[in-house]
């Protein structure tokens, strides 16, 4: 079963308070970047994996989604994204990825956002998605980048003049990586990138598009707290068809 941190008191609070929980989409910097590798909306049937507040249900159904499956493993989060959607073509329902159970042939769009990297079993979950995917249908997802979850002591390393690096270690190394991430303890999985895509590839998927995700020259201007993201991909943003 899929870590439940979600629902751990410290953890929700620490998450509550974060950009993307206030402002939503808007407060993701890697949000146009992902709506780029979105196909249009109208009349699509939609699962949000990892759904977590429900601002990407909301969005895609107020885009013209015809219907919207979010899944989440998190009490809590699903609580919280039923508060705010008043919309009956979207359905929030308790879900946990590494067991997904999904019709065969019914979506249109499966997406996520920042949840894949606590799977286990992501060959499984990969062609469970394919599965519930209609010929043609796209798979549009973001994850923590293999080299910013890679060191199993994150954290920038400082020299004596003040430059910063971030230490790549045991990048092929696969397996958990356990961070004190808003709560302590918090498990994530690492793969390389080529085992990440390879994954998607035996599933039976095209790949169309990946992205190791850093902030434009408009982004710095206006959150220069994102320069960081210049020193190593903290994002693989990555868009594949059935």
């Amino acid at each position: 079963m899929t870590q439940n941190i979600y629902d751990t008191p410290d953890f929700f609070e620490g998450y509550s308070q974060m950009a993307r929980s206030v402002e939503g989409l808007n407060g993701a910097p890697e949000w146009p970047a992902l709506q780029a590798l979105l196909p249009p909306m109208s009349g699509l049937n939609v699962v949000d994996l990892g759904c977590g507040y429900g601002w990407f249900s909301r969005w895609a159904q107020e885009h013209g989604a015809e219907q919207v499956l979010g899944l989440d493993v998190s009490q809590k989060m699903l609580a919280r994204a039923a508060e705010t959607t008043s919309s009956t073509a979207i359905t929030y329902a308790i879900s946990d990825l590494e067991q997904l159970d999904l019709p065969a042939l019914s979506f249109d769009l499966a997406y996520s956002s920042l949840a894949f990297h606590y799977v286990v079993d992501l060959k499984s979950l990969f062609s469970r998605i394919y599965d519930a995917l209609v010929v043609g249908g796209r798979l549009v997802f973001s994850i923590e980048h293999p080299i910013f979850m890679a060191p199993r002591e994150p954290g920038w390393l400082i020299d004596d003049q003040g430059h910063k690096s971030w230490p790549v270690n045991d990048y092929q190394l696969e397996g958990p990586r356990v961070t004190d991430w808003l709560a302590p303890g918090v498990i994530k999985q690492h793969r390389t990138v080529g085992t990440l895509l390879n994954l998607l590839i035996q599933a039976g998927f095209t790949l169309r598009h990946v992205e190791e995700w850093g902030p434009s020259a408009a982004d710095l201007r206006a959150r220069p707290e994102l320069a960081d993201e210049l020193e190593r991909p903290m994002m693989l943003l990555v868009a594949a068809q059935r």
